[in-house]
């Protein structure tokens, strides 16, 4: 049975996390780290208490977040095959991991996205900035590299050798994409699954304010042009 070790980045996400932590089945999964990421709130405390392992990461970001945890997920004996990423606020549905593994435990692929394009999406769960968004960024991973996804969504799975292998470096809202663009250009095996995507439990720290919409579609459209140029 392969490793399996669930990452959750999370700020402020007290409402919430464990109700995420709670929900993963844990008759496949070894190990859930939650990443407390400067919370000013109880998350951290709330999920310990759930069944966590938290570490603790007072530098800001999302990528960084993400990146905290892969580093204590390598550390461990034995380290895990698959990492799996999703949100701490709710909106993701931790029943449908075993869907989002399936394509990496039985069909090798390396690299799976879950799609709230493909799945059902509550209405209101995404806001107009955000679908037009994803649409965007993903026409463009499509134009220029080739990369057939329908969504950015966080709610993803890798092997560790994949996810080593892209050496992923940002450290904000760039994360996603680049996980993907690198995919694509390094030939990896990737697949997508839909994926049921409900509102929030709190409010969203990007979506949720004009600053963040505008930051975080920047940040997605220089990262996409960054590597282009590279390539």
């Amino acid at each position: 049975m392969p490793q399996i070790t669930v990452i959750i980045p999370a700020y402020n996400e007290a409402l919430s996390i464990g109700k995420v932590v709670a929900g993963i089945p844990r008759e496949l999964v070894q190990q859930v780290i939650v990443v407390d990421n400067n919370s000013t709130d109880s998350t951290g405390q709330v999920a310990t208490q759930a069944g966590a392992t938290v570490v603790w990461e007072p530098r800001q970001g999302y990528g960084q977040a993400c990146l905290t945890g892969i580093a204590h997920a390598l550390n461990q004996v034995p380290p895990p095959d698959i990492i799996l990423f999703m949100d701490g606020d709710f909106s993701d549905y931790p029943e449908e991991i075993p869907l989002v593994l399936h394509p990496l435990l039985t069909q090798g692929y390396d690299l799976v996205i879950g799609s709230r394009a493909l799945g059902q999406r509550e209405p209101g769960s995404m806001t107009i900035p955000q679908i037009f968004g994803n649409w965007l960024a993903t026409t463009l991973l499509r134009s220029l590299y080739n990369a057939r996804f329908t969504d950015l969504g966080p709610f993803r799975a890798i092997s560790t050798q994949a996810l080593c292998q892209l050496n992923m470096q940002d450290r904000t809202y760039g994360w996603t994409v680049e996980m993907q663009l690198k995919a694509a250009q390094q030939n990896i095996r990737y697949t997508e699954v839909p994926v049921t995507y409900r509102k929030r439990i709190g409010v969203s720290k990007i979506s949720g304010t004009v600053k963040g919409v505008v930051l975080a579609g920047y940040k997605i459209l220089w990262t996409i042009g960054k590597h282009y140029r590279r390539k």
